[in-house]
């Protein structure tokens, strides 16, 4: 009996060993190559919903997109190593006195959730997503954390990634977008669907100017300095 048990524990042991391993392969492999689907495409697929999703590098993007995610998801991007602590603090004594919650999410764990794995609150899901993580910030660089970033938020139901977005909003390249444009997309993020860029409500139109004013401090600040070449 025990000598089975051992054998059991020895073969968990292994399975989790080669899950590690497989899960470390797949997130160096995709530092080379763009993620072929997700759990939101593969999900509006099957509900019938056309995806409109077009890949480009970041240098087919206008360094304003960058500049306004940056100042509207994560100011500490370039800072950093995945996990803002200061956020984290801020969020859960926000959380503690009962305020409106708020999340933390950097852009390495959005990536991390939208690349590898799915939506939800979960502790399963929020374990992996530390798990990914850590292992994109050790194998990739910056900028291609950020690439896959834009190349993979929703921007509409059925439209991911800045070429997407840009062409359904604006009738043109990510490569050509305006400082108000890219603000304007990194205002809709946070609520895709109900929101629009392209004729954005007051408070989307608000909030939008304020991402575009902060943008600038990202351009005079260097916060944006790991994208720079």
């Amino acid at each position: 009996m025990a000598g089975g048990l051992r054998r059991l524990a020895l073969a968990l042991v292994r399975l989790a060993l080669a899950l590690a391993l497989l899960s470390v392969a797949w997130v160096a492999a995709y530092r080379f190559v763009d993620p072929p689907a997700t759990s939101l495409t593969l999900r509006d697929r099957l509900q019938g919903i056309p995806v409109m999703r077009q890949p480009v590098p970041l240098a087919a993007m206008s360094p304003a997109l960058a500049r306004a995610v940056i100042a509207a998801e994560d100011s500490r991007f370039c800072a950093h190593r995945g996990f803002d602590v200061e956020a984290i603090e801020a969020a859960i004594e926000s959380n503690r006195e009962g305020r409106r919650l708020r999340g933390a999410s950097t852009i390495s764990q959005q990536v991390a959730k939208n690349a590898f794995l799915w939506p939800g609150r979960t502790w399963l899901r929020k374990g992996l997503e530390a798990w990914f993580t850590i292992w994109l910030e050790l194998l990739w660089p910056k900028a291609r954390v950020m690439e896959v970033y834009l190349n993979l938020a929703e921007w509409d139901r059925g439209v991911y990634g800045a070429e997407a977005a840009a062409q359904r909003y604006f009738g043109k390249s990510a490569a050509r977008l305006t400082r108000s444009e890219a603000a304007r997309l990194a205002a809709i993020l946070p609520s895709p669907i109900a929101r629009n860029a392209a004729r954005p409500g007051h408070f989307t139109a608000r909030y939008a100017r304020a991402i575009e004013k902060r943008m600038r401090v990202v351009e005079t600040d260097g916060l944006d300095s790991c994208l720079r070449r």
